[in-house]
């Protein structure tokens, strides 16, 4: 009887490890995915609302390098004073909060 209590409460344990580990793989999955989406184009070809609403919200701001994607979402690595950092926005200089 003790065997078979002890084998119920291993197999459980086991069970339920394996579902509490499943979702971590597709959220790093989607994680990668998101960050090679965005594609290096030249500080120029960003727009005007972009580059507007970045002086707007951080005035001091230099733009170091900008990116793309396939939804127009811009990410543009910035230096602020002694900080690096990306901010993300669409086409339309509107902020897009990313991971």
């Amino acid at each position: 009887m003790k065997k078979l209590v002890l084998s119920a409460a291993i197999l459980l344990g086991s069970l339920s490890t394996f579902a509490s580990t499943s979702p971590i793989k597709d959220v790093t999955v989607k994680t990668i995915t998101v960050a090679e989406e965005f594609v290096e184009v030249k500080i120029e070809e960003v727009p005007s609302a972009v580059t507007d609403a970045l002086k707007t919200a951080y005035p001091d701001a230099i733009v170091n390098k900008a990116y793309v994607n396939e939804n127009k979402e811009y990410k543009l690595d910035i230096t602020l004073g002694d900080k690096q950092g990306a901010v993300f926005a669409d086409e339309n200089g509107n902020w897009i909060q990313k991971q």
